[in-house]
């Protein structure tokens, strides 16, 4: 494996069993991610590519054949040693949003810092430093409540880089909000990937897809093409406030 590759997903499988019956997830799956890609995995509903994001975030292990995460093999590691993997190599960023509500855009963005025992004066600076990048500079202390969909999901893209991970992990980051809001949401995504930040998204939206720089193809379990796109459609990425 060379030493830039951060993600090396090796004869992957998954399968689900019951008394009933057994059900293939995931079909002997492999692929490597490099440092600094911005990569989509793109399929429709039931191709198995939620599974594959949840073993990719540590949150699940396969059945069968190995997955190497920034150098570790994921399956040797402890509950505990798993548990920091997810708070410290890699910022989630869920369709849901998965915000504390009545809680503020800064209170969400330390959480995991937290949970991490960092010292409260670099928690709020970085929780600010953070914020400003995604926009929301004037939120700091508004409430998830407070705030749309568009500015909960720059919230929780703050909250992923709260930790400085190794990569940014994005479930359907914008099925949940406005088009015109994906499209600035995609924009930061794409300047944080410009700054050297590796971002895999999952998604089913091929105009999504289009805003990262390589697409996976996942249909019934098994990877059926991966390429690099010939012309990454750019979104305007600015610092908005609005």
């Amino acid at each position: 494996m060379k030493s830039d590759t951060i993600i090396s997903v090796s004869h992957i499988s998954k399968i689900y069993r019951s008394e009933e019956m057994e059900t293939i997830a995931l079909d002997d799956i492999s692929f490597t991610i490099e440092k600094g890609e911005f990569v989509a995995i793109m399929g429709p509903s039931g191709s198995g590519k939620s599974t594959l994001m949840h073993i990719l975030g540590a949150l699940d292990l396969p059945t069968s054949g190995e997955y190497i995460l920034d150098g570790k093999k994921v399956s040797e590691l402890s509950d505990d040693d798993l548990a920091d993997i997810r708070n410290q190599k890699i910022g989630f960023i869920f369709q849901a949003f998965n915000l504390l509500p009545r809680t503020t855009t800064m209170e969400n963005v330390m959480l995991p810092m937290v949970y991490a025992s960092i010292p409260k004066a670099d928690r709020e600076a970085r929780a600010k430093k953070y914020l400003e990048m995604v926009g929301l500079g004037h939120r700091l202390h508004h409430t998830s409540n407070q705030i749309s969909g568009g500015q909960q999901q720059r919230v929780a893209i703050a909250r992923g880089l709260a930790m400085n991970p190794a990569i940014l992990l994005a479930d359907e980051p914008t099925g949940n909000i406005a088009s015109n809001q994906a499209e600035e949401i995609m924009g930061i995504f794409q300047h944080l990937n410009d700054e050297g930040h590796t971002v895999v998204m999952i998604t089913h939206e091929p105009d999504i897809a289009a805003h990262a720089k390589r697409t996976i193809h996942v249909r019934d379990g098994k990877v059926v093409s991966d390429e690099k796109n010939k012309r990454q459609h750019r979104a305007k990425y600015e610092q908005v406030e609005q």
